[in-house]
């Protein structure tokens, strides 16, 4: 049994001293015990990794250059045709560079596992249609990170609401459910056999996904457990609300709940206009919320209602989603932030069971995301996971901090770098803030960048959709 020994770790009953994690070659903590003395070299400060419950791992290529003005209003709808162009020039072997590049970065912030939204099921001169071979590149560079993967291949089956036809640009992601079904019939066995890998199932959103589409792939999921992880986009766009609303004669979120037996498998991701009656739902049938505030405020998506939804006892993660941002302390400080502009209160997330803003975010984030993927990770107790994050007592932000006032130091301090080292299922992955991939991964995924947007290539222009 390996150990870990913490001068200081963030236990389920809050911060302790002289820990000793024991792990088993399993990967999962095996005990937890007090070490007397404390060597020289124990870890300084151990949290919980963190969850990334929402990821598209190809739009990381194109991050800030979608900043240019294109038209008198810009939205979430133009940059979704931007999303597009990129996608469209993206080669197979893109997809595994990008992606191994993108999951080392996150690591190295201090996320230990991610649940991929993979729906570019198809690229330029790919070979394979079904889906397949995309898929399998997005578990090889996971499997070479060394980050835990969920992935969630995506339905994408229609243009809109209505069971619209979908436009040449959404080809790339098609798939009906018949096709689905054997996408995910065909990874199961190939996901399912990595020790640090699992399958889940999402659906795009009710406009991409006609609700009698959604009903008939989860009537046909029978070869996977009950508590798969099944996500989907929901009422991101107030445009999408109202359409919703003519097409099926409610909101998104009051529609899916009508149809489908939302439970604690479920995570609805960004939910950012559902109404109080809807929050109401979410809480009640503990599905699981995914925000990715950096995203979400990158689009002009809107601010989600989260100090109503906290007094709800809702549950939440949060994602890095587009990959404008790959650090987890920025998404919960912007998290914590907005929710404090919407009301002009302080503290939201703080609770009189855990009054300290900063650990009262990570610890119900980083458990609540681990379940979004389907993980029993995110806390440090026996029979988890071994997810474990070394924040460093060196950054000077630190000096003078008790433990309780670490993670409100990290969120809130402006401290930067302070992830040192990263295990992922028993297994060190980053090391004095080094990868063994970061020079390899960098130099491939630069040489990407190069030929995708280099000066000899011609601009995307969203509004030519090229």
């Amino acid at each position: 049994m390996a150990k870990v020994t913490a001068k200081f770790a963030l236990l389920t009953d809050g911060w302790q001293s002289n820990v000793v994690i024991g792990i088993g070659v399993d990967g999962k903590v095996q005990s937890l015990e007090r070490a007397e003395p404390v060597p020289a070299d124990a870890a300084p400060f151990v949290v919980p990794g963190m969850a990334n419950a929402h990821c598209h791992s190809f739009q990381r290529a194109f991050a800030g250059l979608a900043e240019r003005r294109t038209r008198t209003r810009d939205d979430f709808w133009t940059w979704r045709a931007f999303m597009y162009a990129t996608a469209a020039r993206l080669a197979p072997e893109d997809l595994k560079a990008i992606a191994l590049k993108l999951y080392i970065d996150l690591l190295k912030a201090g996320y230990t596992s991610l649940a991929e939204f993979h729906y570019l099921h198809r690229q330029k001169g790919a070979r394979d249609d079904t889906g397949v071979a995309a898929a399998s590149l997005i578990v090889e560079a996971a499997n070479e990170a060394g980050i835990a993967l969920t992935l969630l291949p995506v339905l994408y089956a229609a243009g809109g609401f209505g069971n619209a036809p979908l436009s040449p640009e959404q080809a790339l992601f098609s798939h009906n459910p018949p096709s689905f079904i054997s996408l995910l019939k065909a990874l199961t066995e190939r996901v399912n056999h990595q020790k640090a890998a699992r399958l889940g199932v999402a659906f795009h959103s009710l406009r991409a996904v006609p609700l009698d589409a959604l009903g008939e792939v989860l009537e046909r999921l029978d070869f996977l457990p009950a508590s798969t992880p099944k996500h989907i986009h929901i009422s991101e766009q107030r445009r999408e609300v109202e359409e919703a609303k003519a097409a099926l004669g409610a909101p998104p979120v009051e529609a899916l709940m009508e149809r489908v037996a939302v439970d604690e498998a479920w995570t609805l991701v960004h939910a950012t206009h559902a109404s109080e009656a809807e929050l109401d739902e979410i809480a009640k049938r503990r599905a699981i919320v995914a925000l990715c505030p950096t995203t979400e405020a990158n689009l002009g998506d809107g601010v989600f209602p989260f100090e109503a939804y906290l007094g709800r006892g809702g549950r939440f993660a949060v994602g890095s989603d587009s990959n404008v941002s790959l650090d987890p302390a920025e998404e919960l400080r912007l998290l914590e932030y907005t929710a404090r502009l919407a009301t002009r209160r302080r503290l939201i997330a703080a609770t009189a069971e855990e009054s300290h803003t900063g650990t009262a975010l990570w610890t119900a984030a980083a458990r609540d995301g681990a379940a979004a993927c389907g993980r029993r990770a995110g806390v440090l107790e026996v029979g988890a996971e071994a997810d474990l994050v070394v924040l460093d007592d060196t950054a000077p932000q630190f000096a003078g901090r008790k433990p309780a006032d670490i993670l409100d130091t990290f969120l809130f301090g402006g401290v930067g770098a302070a992830v040192r080292d990263v295990m992922v299922a028993g297994r060190w992955v980053v090391r004095d803030r080094r990868h063994a991939l970061d020079e390899e991964a960098a130099r491939a995924y630069r040489e990407i960048l190069r030929r995708l947007y280099g000066r000899d290539k011609s601009t995307i222009n969203p509004e030519r959709g090229e």
